[in-house]
């Protein structure tokens, strides 16, 4: 019986580090972001030009959103010569400015249409994707997945590969 449950819990943990990232979205990885649609910012509009575009998904009545946006923050401030961060909520505008805690440092807009999320087949939030300079998405899925987490390495990592092939730079 040991033995049998010993060799129950392996199997599960091999199963377990041998899944692929799940994302619960159109995966458009390592291609042509969508056009950035919103129906209204909250905030000013974003200059996005030569910049990494972070737009996140999000609705104040999601809690792993809401865990989210301090990261989001962070990654803001320390990325700023870089990365544009983005939410986008499909919620209306009192229901989004309401939400004071935790409290949204970068751009915010809503679509309560649902432009971006329908072109994106969003099924789950948060949903993150991360556009590099040339309008390509470099980084697609749920910011908090054990083991596929959006974090400062994840978007340094990104960042660097980018500077170091960019041909546009090099002419």
């Amino acid at each position: 019986m040991k033995k049998t449950i010993l060799s129950l819990c392996f199997l599960l943990a091999l199963n377990a580090f041998s899944q692929e990232k799940k994302i619960w979205a159109k995966s458009i990885i390592n291609q042509k972001a969508p056009k950035l649609v919103v129906e209204k910012w909250l905030s000013e509009k974003p200059k996005t030009k030569g910049k990494f575009v972070l737009i996140d998904f999000w609705a104040t009545w999601c809690g792993p959103c809401k865990i989210a946006i301090p990261e989001l923050n962070r990654l803001k401030t320390e990325f700023e010569n870089d990365l544009v961060v983005i939410g986008i909520s499909d919620e209306p505008k009192e229901k989004v400015v309401a939400l004071t805690s935790p409290q949204i440092e970068y751009y915010s807009a809503i679509d309560t249409q649902r432009s971006m999320y329908n072109s994106l087949e969003i099924k789950g939030i948060p949903h993150c994707i991360l556009i590099d300079p040339n309008g390509i998405v470099r980084w697609e899925g749920y910011p908090l997945l054990t083991g596929y987490k959006l974090n400062s390495e994840v978007i340094k990592d990104i960042i660097e590969k980018f500077k170091s092939t960019d041909t546009t730079k090099q002419l």
